[in-house]
């Protein structure tokens, strides 16, 4: 596999793979970015500052496409959370929501149809506490744009499981995402 003789050094592998990765990665990224209200961040940037993340991880022992995908999905995750928390840091009580629901996540919370990141972040973290596989679900359905087949495989799971743990996961965010507006 390529991603495993690169990850060995081999440069001819990162010649092949890079514009691949690249490609595969500005589509992650813009799905991703359409879901911003006022985005922070250009795809072109989101891409760049993803890829120098996933260069730089060499102790990762990349199983596949889809495991790397789910791993960029990850990265794509805690950049966009880092550029919102320092943006909101910057700004305190402005107030701009970053992300808007759209139908992969289902409707909005009562009257509303955005989401600060930081909020999803953080059910985030205590989904994982509770659950890591519907964690890992939520993000490589939502910040990496996996299909559920593509799930099932990185995770050895079926994609009934896959489907059954989203809906599970979806209900229990939009629960906890609902109690911390109140």
């Amino acid at each position: 596999m390529m991603l495993n003789r690169w990850q060995s050094g081999d440069e001819s592998a990162m010649e092949e793979l890079a514009p691949l990765v690249y490609q595969e990665l500005h589509r992650l990224a813009a799905a991703q970015l359409r879901r911003e209200h006022q985005p922070s961040i250009q795809c072109t940037e989101l891409v760049a500052e993803a890829y120098l993340k996933l260069v730089d991880a060499k102790q990762i022992d990349w199983q596949g496409r889809n495991h790397f995908f789910s791993i960029a999905a990850r990265t794509m995750r805690r950049v966009l959370v880092e550029r919102y928390r320092n943006r909101h840091a910057q700004k305190r009580g402005a107030g701009q929501p970053l992300l808007t629901y759209n139908d992969e996540l289902g409707h909005g919370i009562q009257g509303t149809d955005a989401l600060e990141l930081d909020r999803l972040d953080d059910a985030l973290l205590e989904l994982e506490a509770l659950d890591t596989r519907q964690a890992d679900i939520v993000t490589m359905r939502f910040f990496g744009g996996l299909a559920v087949d593509d799930i099932a495989q990185v995770l050895g799971i079926s994609a009934r499981t896959v489907k059954r743990e989203w809906a599970a996961a979806r209900l229990w965010l939009f629960r906890t995402l609902e109690l911390s507006r109140a």
